[in-house]
């Protein structure tokens, strides 16, 4: 299977859009990625009339629960740009979305089968990602974060990257590793184990393949990983994976839609 693409990340600035990016690349690529900053989206948290049907029952009471204001909009600004990401690919009005949760916190639409979810955010800075094809995973982090090489190799590089890192020259030995970083998480929650994988025992190579902790490479197939710089100051690693059973390039919420749900909601007179 030919290394997989991930769609580039679209900055979509409010609910109302542009969207047209994020339905070409799902049909197109099977993914696609979009990221913005919370204080873009809280004037609709605090005007919008909607804001109790577009978060839905569970996810407004947790929102109506949470003491900390900044806390509480960053939570309400998080789930819109989910719903109204997935709402706009679907092409569904994203209050007829019901996002839940698995046991380990990862997102779903509960009914669409075939889309995988995942968000991200740090600091100012949200990102969405979702797949028609498989798993896929992002990870945000601020290009300039702090953070000790000494650490890095000794909690997430492996031998094969540590003896790359050391051949660089100083100045890109941090940044280098902090993309690293981005990378190993956001394959570890495309495939739903976040913290309990260890990040010393995979690595990627140059080429951004995955490789076994030597440097030699591994034997999975179907993977695309990529870094992008975006608003200047953040990094935005993607890890989005086909499984190769896709068989349409309809996103409709007809096509997407689990088949019994659909029925369901026909049956119901929705």
């Amino acid at each position: 299977m030919n290394r997989v693409v991930c769609a580039a990340p679209l900055h979509v600035p409010r609910p109302d859009g542009p969207w047209e990016g994020v339905r070409e690349n799902l049909a197109d690529l099977g993914n696609a990625v979009v990221h913005t900053t919370w204080s873009e989206w809280l004037p609709t948290v605090l005007t919008s009339p909607r804001l109790h049907e577009l978060l839905g029952e569970a996810d407004w009471a947790r929102y109506r629960r949470t003491p900390d204001p900044a806390v509480r909009y960053r939570f309400a600004a998080a789930r819109l740009l989910i719903k109204f990401t997935a709402g706009a690919a679907l092409g569904v009005p994203p209050e007829h979305l019901d996002l839940a949760y698995q046991l380990k916190g990862r997102p779903y639409l509960r009914g669409f089968d075939q889309i995988e979810l995942s968000l991200s955010h740090t600091g100012d800075l949200m990102a969405v990602g979702l797949s028609r094809i498989g798993r896929i995973g992002v990870d945000v982090e601020p290009a300039e974060r702090t953070v000790r090489l000494d650490l890095l190799r000794k909690q997430i590089l492996t031998p094969a990257e540590a003896e790359e890192i050391a051949g660089m020259p100083e100045e890109e030995r941090v940044p280098h590793a902090l993309r690293l970083w981005t990378l190993k998480e956001a394959y570890s929650k495309a495939i739903g184990q976040g913290l309990r994988l260890a990040f010393k025992e995979f690595g990627f190579g140059p080429d951004l393949s995955l490789r076994a902790p030597d440097g030699s490479t591994a034997p999975v197939a179907g993977w695309g990983f990529v870094t992008h710089s975006v608003m200047g100051r953040y990094l935005l690693s993607i890890a989005c994976h086909d499984t190769g059973l896709s068989t349409t390039d309809d996103t409709s919420a007809g096509s997407m839609l689990d088949r019994g749900f659909l029925s369901a909601m026909h049956q119901g007179g929705h």
